[in-house]
């Protein structure tokens, strides 16, 4: 019997000019867990979608545990054993635990629904799977982003799954929940279940795949073993350029203060801030989960506002009770949650991108197209967005393309300071160099810019200066080059505190 699982050999997509998957093969063996990358819009979503049966592909042929399928339907691909666990968790929110793993396989007593097998069952399968108790009873919208993942895979399993398909399965999990998924899949794999495993981070690649297929550009860029290859080297078939380039050098003079926080405090997020920032600084703001440094994003923009202190803003003191404000004051805010934030899907590229800025380019009520598209153009090749022209409808475009698209948005406005939260989080490495190379141009035009960041190393190698922020206190400050990644995991992580503490 043949060792492979998945066999897409030669797969062509069109979307009318755009040649979304020219010629790919796509090879899952089983009892294996097989990584996909590439960068956005590089074809990972479009491949995976053809496989499920959401597009049609036109050319190629697909063959699944050694039988070739002709027509594929997202019904008839999960009775031949495939399944899909999707980053948006697709489960309905109403329904128990029971109901969600059992959905459309529900155990019966002649005609009537098992209620109390389903129950028991759908309890036992998680317990022997990821050896942890979930309430049956439980509506699925009462679980963590962790849970509702268990759940998921348990719905495959229920269904007999012989190849799982994940997609960016980790992006809404802590580190110790991304591990013990880590933990399942490889029980399933020594089980001979093919797992295809879509991901942003690298380290996680190279931790739980055994094989790894590269995509660029809808071409296959490569397939490489992880036991024999590197993160450089997989990142240099991505976005074919030496990982060495990854986050680009700066050299500008950084000048006189342009914000200027002082004793600024909002009860149970931050305590007595005092920090300033300069034209054509790139200041990191860093501190793990819950520390506050995202609530004091929101009141330097007027999403939120502060019991006491003061903002200055160019020698002025500002209060914000509203983002309208901030806007018109010089101040642009890049959220963290782009997709539910950022973008309007229905809209069309060029009107995502030049909302915010739809003022600086008007006169008495006239826009002035030719420099809103000089505008709108500029910032679509400078970010690498990946669409035929800039009347695209937002929504046909990649989930990484949508945040750029979002990050343009805010750039077109020409702002004194920009507050960047996790700007590259979630897109890939190509991706963020050319977010990077931005951030380098708007501090060489003299703006000045607040990073926060998830990752150490990324705010390490990009800012001028970091402030690390502990229970709502700034702890530490460093200057470029005087502190590594690791020193900044314990420094937000309380350790020095504690030290000085016991001290």
């Amino acid at each position: 019997m043949s060792n492979v699982a998945v066999d897409m050999r030669g797969i062509s997509k069109e979307f009318g000019p755009v040649k979304a998957l020219d010629n790919v093969d796509l090879l899952v063996r089983k009892g294996s867990i097989h990584g996909l990358v590439g960068a956005n819009g590089a074809g990972k979503s479009t491949i995976i979608k053809v496989l499920a049966g959401i597009y049609a592909n036109d050319a190629g042929t697909i063959t699944v545990d050694g039988k070739a399928l002709e027509t594929i339907t997202p019904a008839s691909i999960e009775k031949e054993g495939v399944h899909f666990i999707h980053q948006d968790r697709l489960l309905v929110p109403t329904a128990t635990v029971a109901e969600a793993v059992f959905l459309n396989n529900e155990p019966r007593a002649g005609i009537f629904l098992n209620i109390r097998k389903m129950k028991c069952d759908a309890a036992a399968l998680i317990q022997k799977y990821f050896d942890v108790e979930i309430d049956p009873n439980t509506l699925v919208r009462d679980l963590s982003a962790a849970k509702q993942k268990i759940v998921q895979i348990t719905r495959a399993l229920a269904n007999n799954a012989k190849v799982l398909v994940l997609d960016e399965p980790t992006a809404a999990l802590v580190s110790a929940e991304a591990n013990s998924l880590f933990k399942v899949l490889r029980d399933l794999k020594n089980q001979g279940i093919a797992i295809v495993f879509i991901s942003h981070y690298m380290q996680e690649i190279m931790d739980v795949c055994d094989d790894v297929t590269i995509l660029r550009n809808g071409q296959n860029a490569g397939n490489v073993e992880t036991s024999s290859t590197s993160i450089d080297e997989i990142v240099s078939l991505m976005v074919d350029r030496d990982a060495s380039e990854m986050y680009p050098p700066r050299d500008h003079k950084i000048g006189k203060p342009i914000l200027e926080i002082e004793n600024l405090t909002r009860k149970g997020h931050f305590n007595d801030i005092t920090m300033s920032l300069h034209s054509g600084e790139v200041l990191g703001l860093i501190g793990l989960l819950g520390s506050g440094d995202k609530q004091l994003l929101k009141c330097m923009f007027g999403l939120d506002q502060a019991d006491s202190g003061s903002i200055r803003l160019n020698g002025t003191d500002r209060s914000f009770s509203a983002p309208s404000q901030a806007v018109r004051a010089g101040i642009a805010m890049i959220p963290e949650d782009r997709r539910a934030h950022g973008v309007a899907v229905d809209l069309t590229v060029f009107e995502n991108i030049s909302v915010a800025s739809i003022d600086q380019r008007s006169n008495k009520g006239f826009v002035n197209f030719k420099e809103e598209a000089k505008v709108v153009d500029g910032l679509i090749g400078e970010l690498g967005i990946k669409t035929p022209d800039r009347f695209l409808p937002v929504k046909n475009l990649s989930g990484g393309n949508q945040q750029k698209v979002v990050v343009a948005k805010w750039l077109s406005c020409d702002s004194s300071v920009y507050l960047l939260d996790d700007p590259t989080v979630a897109v890939d490495v190509g991706a963020k160099v050319e977010i990077y190379n931005l951030i380098n141009r708007l501090a060489g035009e003299g703006k000045g810019l607040i990073f926060v960041s998830s990752d150490l190393e990324e705010a390490v190698e990009m800012c001028d200066r970091i402030l690390v922020i502990y229970k709502g206190e700034i702890v530490g400050e460093y200057k470029r080059g005087e502190v590594d990644s690791n020193t900044l995991l314990a420094v937000a992580s309380g350790a020095s505190v504690d030290q000085r503490e016991a001290s």
